[in-house]
């Protein structure tokens, strides 16, 4: 592997890297403070290198190509003036790091929260992220999961349009500011997790072709060229974002990267790109004695890439789920456009609970195809479930949230079914508050043409789900601030309400033994009820959840057990604004329950819980959160 950019060696010395390999003449051109021309050698592989004195940490450059072509640094780590302005060079040594000795959240606790810098406070920065931090551990959340911050155009985009993924965005706060939010989060003990992008790169600002064959036209995913990963010259596009990934680890502390639209990485090599970085992160993570995770998204269904190589598979921590998400959502609206066509059955939600994946190469109505492989068999936690994410609001035309979509009952039963789920939950920013403002989609172009493709390619994406209405232009900078969180929402009526109700979800969470695994754990529908229950053993006793999904109430029974069963949360009771309690507190054997419309109830049973005594019931529970 081989590193590049601007490799600042300290006493204002540098070495400048990159990977040009059919290029006959690059030249550096140092902008200042002491401004200059070099010329670079190169090597057999395509790479030209120079070492320079009188570079501190600040100077800008600029490579010139064949003496003409003046470009920034595809490597570069700060783009202070914007994605057409020149690189500056960075000092990784000069931060002062209070870490030392943080080994991260081990996979199996993490609870996510997943949220985007522009729009998560007024300011739109890292550093004004931090105040929030002590709020979010408070809550229950152990890993801040952070969308993709690589330069883009302009103030204003999701940050899936970067175009250089060395550098983090000039309006977030560059280097310092990240390395800042970083240090906090991991104050909080919390995780740092980083969203990156290496199935494509944006178009504005992007002057990879000027260096090399970055991009291959075998392909065609929906945003461009893919990049090369597997035709001629494609060792130097694999070691730059392979390196790009060590890093975020390495120089940005991160705990996890979250790899983006895995479907979209291209490659026929018999050594798949995935798999590589995969054994190149378990490298660092040897070296560094601190244990880093891969989480990838994928919408393939498929189990190579979770397996080990070992095992013929790419060897990735975990990944996204959409078709947990899919199934709940369904189930909720009712909506079935688009993909959602391929879901909406109760059994669907059963199965997602238990195995993960729901198409397990069963015919997909919406793909007109068979999909899916099974993870019946893959752990629990590799796989990363939720109510909400930027993909599942933000794709919507108006980028509506549940809780506009969805009546408060429906909200609760979301949060009860995935954070009670097996899986590794992930919150999506202002969820657990029910936030109602949309996040849209936005973008801040310059160039005309361009701007006027995505509104127009924007207008199309959503044919699938037969929303014809006119789509918000994604330019405008109304669509930028409409999308930016209320927060004082939190504290006020029904919202607070839900907040406190997700905190008590996510303690009783940490309060079920081996939470996150599929042993002792039973799965079932109710198809007449309309209603799911999930049961767990464990050391001291057993637990159950009861979720009615209908709109009328139903009768349900719980599993037949040699304890009495003590109810230790109702999502009906009047304490989180829900329509009445059931009316029972403790259940015996083969005793029907009646359960509210759209609620979910929760039972602890073991050897404290005697019939009639409700303190029992939670004393027990209390007593295993202890």
């Amino acid at each position: 592997m081989t590193r590049v950019g601007a490799l600042y060696q300290g006493n204002d010395r540098c070495e400048f890297r990159v990977w040009a390999p059919l290029r006959r003449q690059i030249a550096l051109h140092i902008a200042g403070p002491s401004e200059r021309d070099l010329s670079l050698e190169n090597d057999e592989t395509g790479y030209w290198q120079a070492t320079v004195d009188n570079v501190p940490p600040g100077s800008r450059y600029w490579y010139m190509l064949e003496g003409r072509t003046r470009r920034p640094d595809p490597a570069s780590q700060f783009q202070p003036e914007g994605v057409h302005g020149p690189c500056e060079v960075i000092d990784h040594t000069a931060f002062t790091w209070a870490d030392a000795g943080w080994e991260g959240v081990p996979l199996e606790d993490m609870v996510i929260y997943e949220l985007h810098v522009g729009t998560f406070t007024p300011e739109g920065t890292c550093e004004a992220i931090i105040p929030r931090l002590p709020e979010l551990s408070a809550l229950g959340i152990t890993a801040i999961e952070l969308m993709p911050v690589a330069q883009f155009p302009g103030e204003r985009n999701w940050g899936y349009d970067g175009v250089y993924p060395y550098a983090p965005q000039n309006s977030y706060g560059g280097p310092a500011g990240l390395k800042t939010l970083v240090n906090a989060i991991h104050r909080q003990n919390m995780s740092a997790i980083l969203d990156v992008v290496y199935n494509h790169l944006g178009p504005e600002g992007n002057y990879f072709r000027d260096f090399g064959p970055y991009f291959t036209g075998r392909y065609r995913p929906p945003w461009g060229d893919a990049l090369n990963y597997d035709e001629a010259y494609s060792p130097g596009v694999r070691d730059f974002f392979i390196e790009n990934a060590l890093f975020w680890l390495r120089d940005y502390h991160f705990d996890a990267l979250r790899l983006d639209a895995l479907h979209h990485v291209y490659d026929r090599s018999a050594r798949h790109f995935i798999q590589e970085l995969t054994e190149r992160v378990g490298h660092l993570s040897h070296q560094s004695a601190r244990r880093y995770y891969l989480i990838g998204e994928s919408d393939l269904d498929d189990v190579r890439f979770l397996k080990p190589p070992s095992d013929g598979g790419y060897g990735l921590d975990a990944q996204w789920c959409d078709d947990f998400h899919h199934c709940l959502h369904t189930l909720l609206t009712g909506e079935s456009t688009g993909y959602y066509e391929d879901f909406g059955r109760l059994a669907q939600m059963a199965k997602a609970f238990k195995a993960g994946f729901v198409y397990s190469w069963q015919f997909s109505r919406f793909r007109r195809k068979f999909h899916g492989s099974s993870s019946r068999q893959r752990p629990a936690r590799q796989f990363v479930v939720f109510a909400q994410n930027h993909d599942q609001t933000g794709n919507r035309m108006l980028g509506e949230r549940l809780s506009t979509l969805v009546d408060f009952e429906s909200l609760k039963l979301a949060a009860g079914t995935f954070l009670l789920s097996p899986y590794l939950p992930l919150l999506f920013m202002g969820e657990e508050y029910a936030e109602e403002a949309p996040f849209l989609y936005f973008v801040s172009h310059t160039d005309e043409e361009l701007i006027a493709a995505v509104r127009e390619g924007r207008q199309a994406e959503f044919e699938a789900f037969q929303w014809d209405q006119p789509c918000p232009d994604p330019q405008a900078p109304e669509t930028f601030q409409e999308s930016k969180l209320h927060w004082d929402q939190r504290t006020r009526a029904r919202h607070r309400i839900l907040r406190a109700f997700y905190e008590r979800l996510l303690e009783l969470r940490r309060g079920i033994p081996h939470v996150v695994s599929k042993k002792n754990l039973t799965v079932g529908t109710l198809p007449r009820q309309k209603a799911l229950l999930w049961h767990r053993r464990h050391e001291w006793g057993e637990v159950a959840g009861l979720m009615n999904f209908d709109a009328e109430p139903q009768e349900v029974s719980l599993p037949a057990s040699g304890w009495i069963w003590g109810k230790i949360l109702d999502s009906a009771d009047p304490q989180w604004e829900g329509p009445g309690a059931m009316r029972t507190e403790t259940v015996a054997k083969r005793q029907r329950v009646r359960m509210p419309p759209r609620s979910i109830a929760v039972f602890q049973a073991g050897s404290s819980v005697v019939a009639g005594e409700q303190r029992a019931a939670q004393a027990a529970i209390a007593a295993v959160e202890e």
